[in-house]
């Protein structure tokens, strides 16, 4: 498998030709409602929602589905910001995220509640603003969940007005923001605004607009790149045996062995070093995409 070479830092961008699906996810502390938006951008539940912080309820998930005429894949990412999980929970965590992500998502949703912003909240906004390259600003949208928490007649731009780190994350994903209510806004007639119709037409009307400014690209790496080839690679393998498995089998079974292949790949490699090298962070790509490129020299298979 060959892996292709960009600059230091950053993000190169390419699109997946094999896919019509517009790819986002979501990120966002454990407890922010990321399960309850994916129910809410499809209008119906899809997605099981947890009331404890079970590892159920932890888990990276990937549905596919038709909103507003095109297909959406949406990704609920692991809690990466969360401060209570293992290395090891994380680690498989953020490998399923990546190999889910392959060859790269078009949006990331960036989650965050309408509440009074503790100090906590306050470090969990400086450092995404930190951590991620301004290439990854470029494909991000802020979306803030219990809307009923909103003050009446407000909008969230007057929310976070005086809000400056949130203001100021806002202003970086170039002025986008939304905002839904996964428990009372669901059928709200009266208040165009308050209406999770209305607010979702919108976020994907949007996305649609950033997918075209970066000229219809996914944000991606040498990593996710490898990551793809692989998929291709095991669905090639799977169809010499298939049977009747569908394509989408066929789709799932390649990904699941590419979990368990890149697992092997990354098993030195830590949580801290993968989320650097998902989001492009030069050094943490470095060390990953070696790691892959070991191990395709050694011919080594899951």
């Amino acid at each position: 498998m060959g892996i292709k070479h960009s600059r230091e830092t950053g993000p190169i961008v390419c699109c997946d030709p094999m896919s019509n699906s517009t790819r986002m996810v979501i990120l966002g502390k454990t407890g922010v409602g990321k399960s309850s938006l994916t129910n809410t951008i499809f209008g119906e539940q899809l997605v099981k929602i947890g009331h404890t912080l079970s590892s159920e309820t932890r888990s990276c998930q990937a549905v596919t589905k038709p909103v507003n005429g095109r297909d959406v894949t949406l990704i609920d990412s692991p809690g990466f910001f969360d401060t209570d999980r293992s290395e090891k929970e994380m680690k498989v965590e953020i490998v399923r995220c990546i190999t889910e992500c392959a060859p790269g998502p078009h949006a990331f949703l960036i989650v965050l509640k309408v509440e009074r912003f503790t100090e906590h909240e306050q470090a969990v906004i400086t450092k995404i603003k930190k951590m991620f390259s301004e290439e990854f600003f470029q494909y991000a949208t802020v979306l803030f969940t219990h809307g009923d928490q909103l003050p009446e007649g407000e909008t969230i731009e007057d929310c976070i007005k005086d809000n400056v780190p949130v203001r100021d994350l806002v202003a970086k994903c170039g002025g986008r923001c939304y905002v839904v209510d996964n428990k009372y806004w669901k059928n709200n007639q009266q208040e165009e605004y308050r209406n999770n119709q209305v607010q979702v037409k919108e976020l994907l009307k949007t996305i649609d607009q950033m997918v075209e400014a970066n000229g219809g690209r996914c944000y991606t790496n040498e990593m996710l790149q490898a990551v793809q080839e692989r998929i291709i690679q095991e669905e090639q393998l799977i169809r010499q045996s298939s049977g009747n498995m569908s394509e989408g089998e066929i789709r799932e079974e390649a990904k699941n062995r590419t979990v368990q292949w890149l697992g092997i790949c990354l098993a030195a490699v830590t949580s801290v070093v993968l989320f650097g090298a998902f989001f492009g962070l030069g050094a943490s790509l470095s060390v990953v995409v070696s790691a892959i490129q070991a191990l395709v020299t050694l011919n080594i298979k899951a």
